[in-house]
């Protein structure tokens, strides 16, 4: 194995966000709310604007993608000084390898980069890894709660539910136990 790279993507490298992002939701389809069948049918603009919305990071293994997370800038908690941590995926392979915490590591030094105080995370009630992960990292609950439509599992849908956590990115700031 070489040397793991994770780095924020330009927004003219759209495409290799597409190709990840469609094989996270075709081999983790629980874990989205989108499904792969949605998104492979968008049009090239829609791939463009997403780049423009949020910074995407992949982490990488020589040429080849093996991971990626999103990192949005406010635009969608509502809550000042908050972005959206969010598209969090790695290769099975690869999971539990650190891989998913140097994405998380790469997505809190750009929250800060940006100016944000938290990162907030939605993580499916069902998912206990992710919940694990998420707080092993420094994620704290919140009360907040939210349905969550699993899309592509079947095919009536799956409803679930998410928890938000959230993640102070410096020493002043306080983490809500509810927003």
């Amino acid at each position: 194995m070489s040397e793991i790279r994770v780095r924020v993507l330009s927004e003219d490298e759209w495409p290799s966000y597409r190709d990840v992002r469609l094989r996270a939701l075709r081999e983790s389809p629980e874990a989205f709310v989108a499904s792969f069948e949605e998104e492979d049918a968008f049009e090239d603009s829609v791939w463009i604007q997403r780049m423009d919305r949020s910074r995407r990071i992949l982490a990488e293994d020589g040429d080849q993608v093996i991971g990626v997370v999103s990192v949005g800038t406010g635009h969608r908690t509502g809550i000042p000084g908050a972005g959206e941590l969010f598209g969090l995926w790695v290769e099975p392979p690869r999971r539990g390898t650190g891989v998913a915490r140097r994405l998380m590591e790469k997505a809190a030094a750009v929250g800060r980069d940006v100016g944000l105080r938290q990162l907030v995370y939605w993580v499916g009630t069902d998912n206990g890894r992710a919940v694990a992960f998420a707080s092993s990292f420094g994620f704290r609950p919140t009360d907040d709660r939210r349905p969550m439509r699993i899309r592509g599992v079947d095919p009536d849908d799956a409803e679930s539910e998410e928890l938000m956590m959230v993640y102070p990115l410096g020493d002043h700031v306080a983490v809500p136990t509810s927003l």
